[in-house]
């Protein structure tokens, strides 16, 4: 008996059947061929039709109720039009089903290829919408994506710390704070630029301050003038440009970045407000100079008064106790990391460990200024400045999927990566 691909049949004939008694699909089947033999002649015989793969097979669904039969013939066809209505009113002429009298009568015959059509519009409207949401990128778009992602692979190490490529070969360097404000400079297409990462300056950049001219490109918060004064203390800076008041260096276009690099000072131009705000002179005919003595302080001392202002904490006459990882939170951090794996998303947590939002990774420090969470996790790298803004926010962990270098948690906050989570 031949067997029709459902991909190759035009029309389906479904049926409809009542008998008087209880039957078996044997029955119906053997009726759908025996009583149908012969009737429209040996071209049209069911049998042969099967064999010559025009119609498949002929399935059938029964139901009992009350000692009664009833239930649905389905055939489907490659015949044409006309031959397939033909065959399906062949089947009313059935009036035995097994032993019992029946009724047969035609539901409908449905054109297989106008349900596939209905299908591909219906989808072809679904991606046209797709398409209307997202945009269309243009070519300049396509360009710039690929050399921000050019440039963004270029971060190299320099003993142990983020750099451009260009670090060693220039005479004049920049010195950021953190690994994003190097890839942010690297987007703008500078290349010779490194990152002290923390609040620590590493002896392979003061040593680099002292043989190359140095420029400090600073955020503009109160943690930038606390790095400016270790870099002053410990190597040889001669300009200093900041970020506007209140943003980060990694937050800044393209365009923002060139502009604050033209706008860089002289160190002995540069003055700090006793406020923690930071100003510089302007230099045109309108602006009056003015000259700062640089104070070299003892910084631990001061980073400690900072830490104990931003996070409310009495950090230098009362340490604050560690947060606790017991098993069944070390568990649950385990599989909010393994769920946010790959997502390039973040989760802030509440005190019950439940997750009060999810929002994208390069969103999650302006989120966190709006936001208070016990525990905060991401999908990426932690860094000094996403540990020091959680905990100013009042969490106690912060966790991802690697911790950076030399990073300094404040005390009472545990940072967490996927490893130690793992262990």
């Amino acid at each position: 008996m031949g067997k029709l691909a459902q991909s190759t049949s035009k029309y389906t004939v479904l049926l409809k059947f009542e008998t008087d008694g209880t039957v078996e699909k044997p029955d119906v089947i053997g009726a759908v061929f025996g009583q149908t033999e012969g009737l429209l002649g040996p071209e049209m015989d069911l049998r042969e039709l099967q064999k010559s793969g025009r119609v498949g097979r002929v399935d059938v669904s029964i139901q009992i109720r009350g000692g009664k039969a009833f239930g649905e013939i389905e055939i489907p066809s490659s015949l044409d039009a006309s031959e397939t209505a033909l065959l399906a009113a062949c089947m009313e002429t059935i009036e035995r089903i097994g032993p019992c009298n029946s009724r047969v009568l035609v539901d409908k015959i449905e054109d297989v290829r106008t349900s596939k059509r209905k299908f591909v519009i219906d989808r072809a409207k679904q991606l046209l919408q797709k398409i209307f949401e997202e945009g269309i990128i243009e070519p300049r778009e396509v360009s710039e994506q690929i050399k921000d992602a050019v440039r963004a692979g270029e971060v190299v190490n320099y003993k142990g710390c983020p750099a451009g490529p260009a670090i060693d070969s220039s005479n004049e360097i920049i010195i950021c704070e953190g690994r994003a404000d190097v890839v942010s400079l690297l987007r703008a297409g500078i290349k010779n630029c490194i990152a002290i990462e923390g609040t620590s300056v590493p002896q392979a950049v003061a040593e680099l301050s002292r043989t190359k001219e140095c420029t400090a490109f600073l955020d503009g918060d109160r943690g930038g003038d606390l790095i400016l004064k270790e870099l002053t203390a410990v190597g040889d800076i001669e300009f200093v440009a900041r970020a506007p008041e209140g943003k980060e260096v990694e937050e800044l276009s393209s365009k923002e970045i060139h502009k604050a690099l033209r706008d860089k000072v002289p160190l002995s131009e540069a003055r700090e407000i006793s406020t923690g705000a930071h100003s510089f002179a302007q230099r045109n005919g309108s602006s009056e100079k003015r000259e700062m003595k640089v104070e070299v302080v003892d910084v631990s001392s001061a980073l400690k008064e900072e830490e104990s202002r931003k996070y409310g904490r009495a950090i230098l006459a009362q340490p604050s106790a560690p947060a606790v990882l017991d098993e069944d939170r070390k568990q649950k951090f385990r599989e909010i990391l393994n769920e946010l794996t790959g997502s390039r998303a973040a989760y802030l947590l509440d005190e019950a460990g439940e997750i009060m939002g999810k929002v994208p990774a390069r969103e999650l420090m302006n989120t966190l200024r709006e936001t208070s969470a016990s525990a905060v996790f991401i999908d990426g790298e932690v860094d000094q400045k996403l540990v020091n803004l959680a905990a100013e926010q009042g969490a106690k962990f912060v966790g991802g999927m690697k911790l950076a270098p030399r990073l300094r948690p404040p005390e009472g906050v545990s940072v967490l990566s996927m490893k130690e989570l793992e262990e």
